[in-house]
This record gives C-alpha cells, sequence and structure tokens, in this order.
C-alpha cells in the first residue's frame, strides 16, 4: 500500500497487523454494548420520571392512601419506583398498625415504615444504577485500549523497515495510519459513553433527591395518623 492508494478507513482496517485487528474488534463490541446501554438506559430513566410525575400528582391530589395502595398492589409489575416505594412503607406501616403487638408506638410505626421505604428505595436505586458502571469504565479504558492498539500497530510499521536501506514517508505512513485508526475507535467507544454517564447520573441522583423528600414527607403522614 502506497500514499496514492485510496487511504478509506476499511482499507486500513484490512491492512492492520493481527493485534491492531483484534483491538479494534473488542473495541467495536464494547462500543455496541455501551450504545445498547445508553438507549436502555434513556428510555428507564425517562420512564422513571414520567411514572415519578405521575404518581405524584395522585399522591398530592388528596387520594385516599388505601386506594393508593391498593393501586399499586393490583399494578406492581407496571407502577414506578416512588409508588413502590410507598407500597413498602404502607404495607409496613399498615401491619404494624393492625397488630399493635407490644405496645406499638407510633414513632415504632413510622420507624418500621421507613426502614421498609428505605430498603424498596436501595433496591429501586441499584436498578436505575445498573450499566452506569460499564459506562464509565468504557470512557475512562477505551482511550487506552486504542491507544495500545495504536503503539502496537506503529510498532509493526517501524519493524517492517528494518531490512529497508532507505525509509521513506510512503513506506511508513500507512502503516502509522492504519494504527492510529485504533485511537479512532477507542475514542468513538469512549466519549458517547462518558457523556451517557455523567448525564445519567445527574438524572438519577435528581430522582433519588425526590425519592428521599418523599419518603420524609410521607413519613410524617403516617406519623400523623398514627397518633390519632
Amino acid at each position: 500500500m502506497t500514499l496514492t492508494q485510496d487511504l478509506d478507513i476499511w482499507t486500513l482496517i484490512l491492512h492492520a497487523s493481527i493485534v491492531v485487528k483484534v483491538v479494534m474488534l473488542l473495541l467495536v463490541a464494547v462500543s455496541f454494548m455501551s450504545w445498547m446501554f445508553i438507549f436502555q438506559k434513556w428510555f428507564a430513566i425517562r420512564r422513571a420520571h414520567s411514572q415519578t410525575d405521575k404518581f405524584e400528582r395522585e399522591f398530592w391530589s388528596g387520594n385516599d392512601l388505601n386506594a393508593l395502595y391498593q393501586g399499586a398492589v393490583n399494578h406492581r409489575h407496571t407502577v414506578g419506583s416512588l409508588e413502590r416505594i410507598f407500597e413498602a412503607g404502607f404495607r409496613e406501616f399498615a401491619k404494624l398498625r393492625s397488630g399493635q403487638r407490644g405496645g406499638t408506638d407510633a414513632s415504632n410505626m413510622v420507624d418500621g415504615a421507613r426502614r421498609a421505604m428505605r430498603a424498596a428505595f436501595q433496591r429501586e436505586m441499584d436498578f436505575l444504577e445498573r450499566h452506569l458502571a460499564f459506562l464509565a469504565s468504557t470512557g475512562s479504558v477505551s482511550p487506552y485500549v486504542g491507544l495500545f492498539g495504536t503503539v502496537w500497530g506503529i510498532m509493526h510499521a517501524f519493524r517492517s523497515l528494518a531490512n529497508v536501506q532507505q525509509a521513506t514517508l510512503a513506506q511508513v505512513a500507512p502503516g502509522i495510519a492504519e494504527a492510529l485508526v485504533a485511537t479512532a475507535i477507542g475514542l468513538f467507544a469512549a466519549i458517547p459513553a462518558v457523556v451517557a454517564y455523567n448525564r445519567y447520573s445527574h438524572d438519577i441522583e435528581r430522582l433519588a433527591n425526590r425519592f428521599e423528600s418523599f419518603m420524609e414527607e410521607f413519613s410524617n403522614i403516617l406519623h400523623r395518623q398514627a397518633v390519632r
């Protein structure tokens, strides 16, 4: 291959060394998985925001808590994270209030409901944060993997000139161009992953703040009901 040839991306990839091709293939696979998780997480967070808004409107509109609880139980597999947190807290509160075992007072009932909501909160956060670690790893590691492919390709290009008496740009440039493709693919995999990770981390943090605020406000409502 000489400089007069058409050095398009496919030609460079086909003429790369075996190690560089393996690096490129790995980066393409990681990039594919990264984009798959990016779209999955985008839909999941968008749905979580929509479901949270819907439940907050229903909750603060003055609907009966028992009716909201029954609705959450009947549609357990389709409700949002906030509604499942509410369901866990109200179920524990109702169980303690109906039993009244051991002289359970208002504080103990509310504390039990709060612990149940906290456990549900952790489960929901684990679900929302799923695959974020993969995006973070992709964003931080992919450029270095691509750089490894580039360094290896440049070493291979220069080693091929060992028996050449006079090296020219036409002999060196194609090999270097092939190697640099690995870095380009690494950046292509890393940049969207970093952007998505930062964006989704911010969105999930906002949802977590809304969940925690709701748990505190709902605990106050349960305390007022318990002391009646």
